[in-house]
């Protein structure tokens, strides 16, 4: 893997093992390289169900394992179990980007995530989401913090993954991957909310499975 980090993560005092909760593989790209070349153990663990439709959340799927089996991570596949999530979120479905029903979602995808990580003996767990400079890092961390309370000696790590470079290195890793270009959060209100926008400014409307990174020596093929 190119662009190796100048720096080492370490791990909050006494905790050793981490699941890591993934999003999406241009997401989880840098992280997981950093935690690699710091010598962390970790496992990913992915439960989206808000990732709509299904098409969709077979693609970021992909390409999340993709990655982690190419670096020899484990990667746990967990229920897409879409009705929860449209309970969870019922009433919310007009709520802004960032509003009520992101918490809901974050909470709900974190309670998983957690309980998870409590059965199987991890003791510290985190998100890719907060790397995204389109979602607040307050309200992931918040949702984070919340779901590691409901389990005993389980900690919620609120490192800010945008720092050193790390948004950059996103990026970079993306294109050196060619990983597929998502053009909406994941959820069926967001692609909704999406399109209405781009309607409203004249742009095409959100493809799904078209779009890749691509740099000056990998260019993609799958356009």
């Amino acid at each position: 893997m190119k662009n190796k980090i100048q720096y080492q993560l370490n791990l909050p005092t006494h905790k050793n093992h981490l699941l890591l909760h993934s999003c999406c593989a241009p997401c989880s790209g840098e992280i997981i390289q950093r935690l690699i070349d710091s010598k962390i153990k970790f496992s990913i663990f992915f439960y989206n169900p808000n990732i709509h439709p299904l098409e969709e959340y077979e693609i970021r799927k992909k390409e999340n394992k993709k990655f982690a089996d190419k670096n020899n991570i484990s990667f746990i596949d967990a229920d897409y179990d879409t009705d929860n999530w449209f309970e969870q979120t019922k009433g919310m479905e007009w709520e802004p980007e960032r509003g009520k029903r992101c918490t809901a979602c974050f909470e709900m995808r974190f309670f998983k995530t957690a309980q998870y990580a409590h059965q199987h003996h991890f003791d510290i767990f985190s998100s890719t989401l907060g790397i995204s400079r389109w979602k607040n890092m307050e309200q992931i961390n918040q949702a984070g913090e919340w779901a590691a309370e409901k389990m005993p000696n389980l900690e919620y790590w609120t490192i800010n993954w945008r720092k050193n470079n790390g948004s950059q290195r996103m990026l970079t890793i993306s294109k050196d991957e060619n990983f597929y270009k998502q053009e909406y959060c994941g959820c069926v209100y967001s692609l909704r909310d999406t399109n209405i926008w781009r309607q409203k400014n004249s742009r095409e409307k959100v493809t799904i499975g078209k779009k890749f990174y691509t740099n000056s020596i990998k260019k993609s093929t799958q356009n």
